[in-house]
């Protein structure tokens, strides 16, 4: 018995011993009202609920005696092996061997599908993050978001979510001259202008150009300067998007800002022309000292802020605006950015565009900020030259411990790795503390199949040890974990749980034998608890892969 089906018999239970104390207490109540906690002392029971203390003023009665009540009849319910009343009317709730032990053989067969839920069914969400400049590699600063924002989206899929994981290019403005002109001095033998950018990826960068265009020299200099920006612009994308997918990474759209600024084939407006327009329909634009301006303050933003420059030319916030536009009209009705610890500013003058679009700040746009990561000992790259790469970052401590350790803290607290632990393979590491479960449930299951223990027979009520129950209790949770990890933006919850499942796992590995020992015949507690220790693999399997980690079978 799960706790959903635990909640629709409470609610089959409340909904009628509330109406005979007030009729009309019960109208609009859901088994989605009841939510159960595992107690923390494993002697109080399987599950807790406070039903009794969040309806006794609705209806009218001592929330004790109330609970009372609720106990004496759910105590009849199938599955239901004992309810308690404790404290000033918690419920306290244990389930049969029989209907705890069930779990296994659900699991088992869900497969990769456990854990997935529909808390976010109907929610149509873009999801922004990493968005880095393509102008030189990805770097640490990208590194956390980039891990953080991928299990975000695996999270949000997995719970019912219509979602599409975005890159936003900033490929307009100065920056992307200054980047061309580079490429194109390296290509030339030359200096390094003043404003642009040093390091050797800049002439592996100019090498490869060269190699596209040999004669890219002996052209006319504007058309040199716009091939060796295009060239060098479409080879550091593509070595972007290489890094990203070797961290395991994944995007649905790159989004180019130069297309905000486009004028569109028929000679129309541009997006960003298009969008100072809207908001001014909106009501929310005004003329002052010969520039364009948007009334953020409105929406609690500390200032206004200008979309147009008295000399003709858009901010940044114009792009802003424009592409936050783009995204409704693509049919999003979520907007969820993630932003680096620099970009605290941008929260109130997002939250205030989307007030100025007509949207609901607190609802249709969530921006979340993430602090500082740093690696003892992480060098400078050789490449790049004042910046610490993904790519040496990853070929150093591999993807999984990199993105286990990323995505195992939240994301606003500041962060320290040490690259000693994450490399060692004992149980001071928590990503190999892990997977090493998991290949241990396949080691046993090879044992296993080795000594003639097979799924043929399944006999939930032969679980009865204290560490199955432990064990049993935590697989249960784990579609409310991915739930709740999701609704919060929080994958350490995942994490977290991982690590718990683990230790439990490895406790009951050490007191219930799956395989017979000697010539002990093979009963069917061996085949039942083969089941649950298939079934821990499979949820260790499936909340690894929530966090873009892999799941070994041998180790």
């Amino acid at each position: 018995m799960n706790p959903d089906a635990l909640a629709e018999a409470l609610l089959s239970v409340v909904a009628p011993l509330a109406e005979a104390r007030r009729p009309g207490s019960s109208d609009g109540l859901t088994a989605a009202d009841f939510v159960f906690e595992r107690p923390k002392n494993r002697d109080h029971g399987d599950w807790a609920s406070n039903a009794a203390l969040k309806l006794a003023k609705t209806v009218g009665a001592n929330p004790r005696e109330f609970a009372a009540e609720i106990a004496v009849a759910l105590a009849e319910t199938p599955g239901v092996a004992s309810v308690d009343v404790a404290g000033p009317g918690f419920i306290n709730i244990r389930l049969d061997a029989a209907a705890a032990g069930a779990l296994a053989r659900q699991i088992v067969e869900a497969g990769a599908a456990f854990g997935h839920n529909d808390t976010q069914a109907g929610a149509s969400i873009n999801l922004e993050f990493v968005s880095a400049n393509p102008t030189g590699p990805m770097h640490i600063g990208h590194t956390r978001w980039a891990a953080l924002g991928d299990a975000i989206a695996r999270l949000l899929l997995a719970s019912g979510a219509e979602l599409v994981r975005e890159f936003y290019i900033n490929d307009a403005g100065a920056q992307m001259q200054r980047f061309g002109r580079s490429v194109l001095a390296s290509a030339k033998g030359e200096p390094t202008p003043e404003d642009g950018y040093p390091g050797a990826y800049i002439d592996e960068l100019a090498q490869r150009v060269l190699e596209a265009r040999p004669d890219l020299t002996s052209l006319p200099q504007d058309e040199q300067e716009q091939i060796a920006l295009d060239l060098g612009y479409e080879l550091q994308m593509a070595d972007l998007k290489q890094s990203l997918e070797k961290f395991n990474v994944h995007f649905d759209v790159f989004f180019s800002e130069r297309l905000l600024h486009a004028t569109p084939a028929d000679g129309g407006p541009s997006l960003v022309d298009q969008a100072v327009d809207r908001l001014r329909a909106q009501g929310h634009v005004f003329d002052q000292d010969e520039a364009v301006w948007v009334r953020t303050t409105d929406f609690g933003d500390d200032k206004d802020r200008v979309i147009r420059r008295s000399n003709g030319e858009y901010t940044y916030f114009a792009a802003d605006a424009a592409y936050y536009l783009n995204k409704g009209d693509r049919g999003f009705a979520h907007k969820i950015y993630l932003l680096g610890a620099d970009h605290h500013g941008y929260v109130h003058r997002l939250k205030a565009l989307a007030g100025a679009a007509g949207d609901d700040p607190e609802k249709d746009i969530e921006v979340l900020i993430g602090q500082l990561v740093s690696i003892n000992g992480a060098r400078l790259s050789k490449r790049a030259g004042n910046i610490i790469e993904l790519d040496d970052l990853r070929d150093w401590l591999g993807t999984d411990a990199l993105r286990y350790s990323l995505e195992r803290y939240p994301a606003d607290s500041p962060l320290t790795l040490d690259p000693e632990i994450l490399q060692k393979r004992t149980n001071d590491n928590p990503v190999f503390y892990v997977q090493y479960a998991h290949a241990r449930t396949h080691n046993v299951a090879r044992n296993a199949a080795s000594a003639g223990v097979s799924r043929d027979a399944f006999v939930p009520e032969l679980l009865a040890h204290e560490s199955e129950s432990a064990l049993l209790g935590a697989l249960q949770e784990f579609p409310r974990i991915v739930a709740f990890a999701a609704e919060l933006r929080e994958p350490h919850r995942v994490a977290r749980y991982l690590e718990e499942l683990a230790s439990l796992y490895h406790r009951w590995y050490d007191t219930c034998r799956v395989t017979p020992l000697g010539d002990e015949e093979v009963t069917d507690l061996h085949r039942t608890r083969l089941w649950l220790n298939d079934a821990t693999g499979q949820v260790l399997r499936n909340g690894l892969d929530l966090l873009g980690v892999s799941a070994p079978e041998r180790m």
